[in-house]
């Protein structure tokens, strides 16, 4: 465009306006301006999803260490008594509480044809102290357990008591009088335990 100063006389012509190079490009259609850009766009888009996945952090796994339970083993809790064991044990004290000797504890509960699970014989010297051991035996059995003898005999001359409690007998003697009927010996197969043994 030319432009004449009319004072000076002096042609001035005005600079052309750069188009930029997108502008002369592109068609004249605004749709198929948008179309092009995005097209253009896509491959960048594409490239930067690549590169965000190659830069992002690697998840790392975390495996917890599960703690094995231990298994507690049949020896290692608590031993259940049966009524018997229960019967035994508290007779067993009696016995000694009235200082009775050469306790036999008899567990017939392995024996066959056995009449009882426990046979418990012991001696004392003297009627007197059969009576007291015998008393000792009934008292001990029936604060342990809260049971009292099913049958009793012998306490008339007090040289051989019995007392029943059906699963334990116990039977206390006057030394001479063990000796001549010898229980023990009709249970040889038993296992026996033994407590306040003396023997001359």
């Amino acid at each position: 465009m030319v432009k004449t100063n009319k004072k000076t006389g002096v042609v001035k012509t005005a600079p052309k306006k750069k188009v930029s190079s997108a502008t002369e490009k592109a068609p004249k259609k605004a749709g198929v301006v948008k179309a092009a850009s995005k097209k253009k766009a896509a491959p960048a888009a594409k490239t930067a999803k690549k590169v965000s996945k190659r830069s992002a952090p690697i998840k790392t796994l975390k495996v917890k260490a599960v703690a094995k339970k231990k298994i507690a083993s049949p020896s290692a809790g608590p031993v259940v008594k049966s009524q018997s064991d229960l019967i035994a044990e508290a007779a067993i004290h009696g016995i000694l509480e009235k200082k009775g000797k050469n306790i036999t504890c008899m567990n017939l509960q392995k024996v066959g044809n056995a009449v009882c699970d426990y046979f418990i014989i012991c001696e004392a010297e003297s009627t007197r102290q059969v009576a007291a051991i015998a008393d000792s035996v009934d008292a001990e059995v029936k604060k342990a357990t809260g049971e009292n003898p099913y049958h009793t005999e012998g306490w008339e001359n007090s040289l051989w008591v019995l007392l029943d409690y059906v699963n334990v007998v116990v039977h206390v003697f006057e030394t001479e009088t063990r000796h001549f009927y010898r229980l023990e010996s009709l249970w040889a197969d038993a296992e026996v335990k033994e407590y306040g043994v003396e023997y001359a």
